[in-house]
């Protein structure tokens, strides 16, 4: 289990429910050290005071606000318990709205609550009635030095705590509206065009890290004493002369794209069927019969061939009755 980061309680009206605090993720960033260039040593990082010309413990380091150039007021850590802010041990909840109302620039960190033992049932109740009304709560929660607003939401099995950026810590206005400007409604039906080709589901899975993929290649590279590989980038474009021809490109060439993975997909369950060689007697049938003989049944119905082989068996049968009856006929006679 990782390690709480904070502990205290949710405060739900008259209910409080006890929990803990845990990071909801975590950097993959491919890390580094600082090393002397000459010797290859790292490099020691100190704190060091000027005046006294000596490196300061931590123990001897204290926090200061300066109010003005070069003068502090000196604050300790008994100084900051003595805030009187009732979220230090309280995640507040102040009222509710829905997932639309917050605008995806206000999210900063996330984290997610479990209960303690004594309050799994009104944890419990919390989530369930969050997710019956669709609402996220609106509260506020003390982390380290900053009294932060936070939403709580369900997720999957998980409740989810987001900090919130006050409007002041935003450096855009995300009220304010698109300023008006000299568009065709050729470019924009175009532009639209292109969004719908390019719409798909959002699954996460599918996207990587390329970046710290790359670098792994190379450090691989480097460490193996290969030559480092040299991948062909799309090259920058310049200056848009006119908008609806790249509009016009852009849509042709993504309708190109789709086309050629149709075509290799094909070429592929084709090249499947050429690779299946007749079983000899006794001998046990592979997976790659069985998935042949499955594209070929696939084939077979969505060609039409299966119901032309349907009527002519139809056919075939009725014409044999026919044959049955006018024989059986000749013979009474």
């Amino acid at each position: 289990m990782p390690r709480a980061m904070w502990s205290g309680v949710i405060g739900f009206g008259m209910v409080s429910i006890p929990i803990k605090l845990y990071a909801a993720t975590e950097s993959r960033n491919v890390s580094f050290h600082q090393l002397h260039s000459t010797c290859q040593t790292r490099i020691k990082e100190v704190r060091w005071c000027p005046t006294c010309d000596r490196e300061v413990p931590w123990e001897e380091v204290q926090k200061g606000f300066e109010y003005t150039k070069g003068e502090y007021v000196m604050l300790d850590e008994e100084d900051m318990k003595k805030l009187p802010i009732p979220s230090k041990d309280t995640i507040d909840v102040s009222s509710f709205c829905t997932i639309e109302e917050v605008d995806p620039v206000y999210f900063e960190k996330h984290y997610y609550l479990e209960p303690e033992k004594n309050g799994k049932r009104p944890f419990d109740l919390f989530v369930r009635a969050l997710i019956e009304k669709g609402m996220l709560g609106i509260a506020s929660i003390t982390l380290r030095t900053k009294e932060r607003l936070c939403v709580l939401r369900p997720v999957g099995s998980h409740l989810m705590m987001s900090t919130l950026l006050y409007p002041d810590e935003l450096r855009i206005d995300p009220t304010e509206e698109l300023p008006e400007h000299k568009v065709t409604k050729q470019e924009l039906s175009m532009a639209t065009n292109l969004i719908d080709l390019l719409t798909e589901n959002f699954e996460p899975k599918k996207y990587e890290d390329r970046y710290r993929a790359a670098l792994m290649e190379l450090i691989d590279a480097k460490l193996e004493g290969e030559p480092v590989k040299k991948e062909k980038h799309r090259a920058a474009q310049g200056e848009v002369v006119d908008l609806l021809e790249a509009l016009k490109n852009s849509v042709s060439s993504v309708k190109t794209g789709g086309r050629k993975a149709l075509a290799k997909a094909e070429e592929s369950e084709t090249e499947e069927e050429e690779n299946v060689v007749p079983l000899k007697r006794g001998a046990k049938k592979t997976g790659t019969r069985k998935s042949t003989a499955k594209s070929a049944a696939r084939v077979h119905k969505t060609s039409g061939l299966g119901r032309i082989s349907k009527s002519a068996s139809k056919t075939t049968k009725k014409s044999a009755k026919t044959s049955t009856k006018s024989k059986s006929k000749k013979r009474s006679a």
